[in-house]
């Protein structure tokens, strides 16, 4: 058994697709119209194959009070794994991305914490 898809509510799958592509370089793998929304999945380029990571809609009404208390208490609702935290920190907030945690050393790993624009915080990891 292996994990196939994961999903992250977002607010709006067109931002959010324009900020997973666009900024945090991910591309996609699925696009299929479900009347108003759309099962978009994305992978990593590096991993074309891989875990695929779905745009779900957060249109359910347990998700907003779910994605705000994550939010309200910092804690991530996924992670992704970098080479090296403090490039990809640092080419991240050129493109403009928000960080609510800068890199910081937690014993075999360096992390941050970013601001996704659609409702949640994300971890970017590096092992040390």
């Amino acid at each position: 058994m292996k994990i196939h898809i994961t999903s992250v509510f977002v607010d709006d799958q067109a931002r959010a697709e324009r900020f997973y592509v666009d900024k945090l370089g991910f591309v996609k793998k699925h696009d299929i119209p479900l009347g108003e929304d759309r099962w978009l999945t994305l992978v990593s380029p590096e991993a074309p194959e891989g875990t695929e990571l779905l745009l779900e809609p957060g249109k359910h009404p347990a998700v907003p009070p779910y994605k705000t208390a994550l939010v309200a208490d910092g804690i991530p609702v996924a992670q992704f794994l970098v080479d090296d935290v403090h490039a990809e920190y640092k080419r991240l907030r050129d493109l403009g991305v928000t960080f609510t945690q800068e890199p910081a050393e937690m014993g075999t790993v360096t992390t941050a914490v970013l601001d996704d624009t659609c409702g949640n915080l994300i971890q970017i990891i590096q092992m040390n």
